[in-house]
């Protein structure tokens, strides 16, 4: 079982302590469940009332919510950003309970020529095709699929079940979960003269840059011609589709259920949560944030916060709501 002290901990997170130095934790825990030998952590107001009630040992704060009369039987380390901070512990425990893996198991299949650094990890039953580059430290876990050509970077971890098709790239530092798909043919068909539809051959390839994570069973498509690209430090959460030819900012996020359509050019440090879907064939600037299950129908080009479908900008789609909420009674009056 493994046990900080407060002062440990400050001395990782670079945090201020208040109460014992010597307090120690073996267990993390939200705030409003953490008992005796847990760690927890407080970022915003809301949560700010917890501090006098929590039974957890040591509370991680953010420092600009502290206002100096606080009471807490817990013993406080305040730090810049306390869900940062916690973050960077968790890391450091994930590390420890799941370490890195080196070797190759059997039975799995490795190409003729195929050089798996000794610093790699590959799993049972995976497949690993031709001409294949695995970087150093790369983890392939239990039946991970790897096709012709494919080259992965440095430290990336592939967990079980995840297919990687020919010619793809996947950067540095990467983290696919279980059931990601990279390289799957594009939504490519047309009709001939009487409606029937004729797949038109997906020919490009997937380029996943450094340092991106793509959640549990989320496709990006293989382009028509050319590269469907994931730009470096993209997170995609569960559930996403990212179509043919698509383009994926530097640094933007895709959560839950996000559809967006081929050809698409989707800015950096964008944010679309839940269920945003997205036309193809447009242009997202940088900087956007689009709501939960917002419609985007047309390119947007300036930075905002969007809202609605069509989406529209938030303080617009705000007194349009105000607007329709009033719909029946002004009908009534309608002569």
């Amino acid at each position: 079982m493994m046990q900080f002290t407060a002062e440990q901990i400050a001395a990782v997170v670079g945090g201020t302590i208040y109460g014992a130095k010597g307090r120690t934790v073996w267990d993390v825990a939200p705030v409003e469940s953490a008992q005796e030998g847990q760690l927890t952590f407080i970022t915003d107001d809301k949560n700010l009332p917890q501090l006098s009630q929590t039974q957890a040992s040591i509370v991680l704060i953010t420092s600009s919510l502290l206002k100096g009369d606080e009471q807490s039987a817990a013993t406080i380390i305040s730090v810049a950003n306390a869900r940062g901070a916690m973050g960077q512990l968790l890391q450091m425990v994930s590390e420890v309970l799941n370490p890195r893996k080196r070797g190759i198991e059997q039975p799995s299949f490795i190409s003729e020529g195929v050089q798996v650094p000794e610093s790699a990890y590959v799993g049972a039953m995976a497949y690993i095709g031709k001409n294949v580059k695995i970087g150093e430290n790369v983890q392939i876990y239990p039946q991970v699929y790897i096709g012709d050509n494919v080259q992965i970077g440095d430290n990336t971890i592939l967990y079980s079940g995840v297919k990687v098709y020919y010619n793809c790239v996947i950067g540095k530092d990467c983290i696919l979960q279980s059931g990601v798909v990279i390289g799957g043919d594009g939504f490519g068909f047309e009709p001939d003269a009487q409606g029937v539809y004729h797949k038109i051959p997906q020919i490009g390839r997937v380029v996943i840059e450094d340092d991106v994570e793509i959640g549990a069973n989320s496709t990006v498509d293989r382009a028509m011609m050319g590269e469907t690209r994931v730009r470096r430090n993209a997170k995609i959460d569960n559930l996403v589709m990212v179509a043919h030819n698509v383009q994926i900012g530097e640094s933007t996020v895709l959560c839950g259920q996000v559809g967006i359509a081929g050809s698409t050019k989707v800015g950096s440090h964008c944010l679309l949560t839940g269920q945003v879907g997205v036309a193809g064939h447009i242009e997202i600037a940088d900087n956007c944030i689009f709501g939960a299950q917002s419609g985007v129908s047309g390119s947007v080009r300036k930075p905002g916060t969007y809202l609605g479908s069509p989406a529209l900008d938030a303080g617009l789609w705000k007194r349009c709501q105000a607007v329709y909420r009033h719909l029946p009674e002004m009908y009534k009056k309608m002569p």
